[in-house]
């Protein structure tokens, strides 16, 4: 795995940008290592530089979450109303409030060690030393710092969730 240093002047300019970035679907958002968009009847280099790399990539996954919980929401007929955002993942703010601004959910992200908590209150329960389900979820409650995110800037995540759409639409045709 090759990590990309960004310097905060690069992630600024990429936060700063007025028009989406997202152009592709999140399980093949590269091609060569040069983000595409398969619009307009061919293949268009959108960018190579990190920044807008990065951004891509986490706005298509906001958006593919949305995909999802749509989607779990009509076959489940429940509504989801929170989204938990659990393990390394809790670690990303940027991605965490572009999930709540794409889902119009509020998220609340953590723990961060949620494998091993959940590992430990197994273990509790199977041992009686916790009582309930109810009772271990309340000890997470107090036991971690949990971060929420309301959902924001709605206008301009609805127009990306109508091209997101397209592009979803597009690949199933052609894919």
């Amino acid at each position: 795995m090759t990590t990309v240093p960004l310097s905060r002047a690069v992630l600024a300019a990429a936060l700063d940008s007025v028009r989406f970035a997202v152009g592709s679907d999140p399980e093949l958002p590269m091609l060569a290592g040069v983000l595409v968009d398969a619009e307009a009847g061919g293949v268009t280099f959108v960018a190579t530089e990190p920044g807008v790399v990065v951004r891509c990539v986490l706005e298509s996954l906001a958006l593919r979450y949305r995909w999802a919980l749509d989607r779990l929401e009509a076959v489940t007929g429940a509504d989801v109303d929170v989204v938990h955002v659990v393990g390394g993942g809790a670690r990303n703010r940027l991605l965490c409030q572009m999930t709540a601004d794409a889902t119009r959910r509020q998220v609340v992200a953590g723990p961060i060690e949620a494998t091993a908590a959940g590992n430990l209150l197994v273990q509790a329960l199977a041992l009686r030393i916790v009582g309930s389900l109810a009772e271990a979820r309340e000890l997470v409650r107090r036991s971690f710092q949990l971060e929420r995110y309301e959902p924001r800037c709605s206008e301009r995540w609805d127009e990306a969730w109508a091209r997101f759409q397209g592009l979803l639409d597009k690949q199933r045709r052609f894919g």
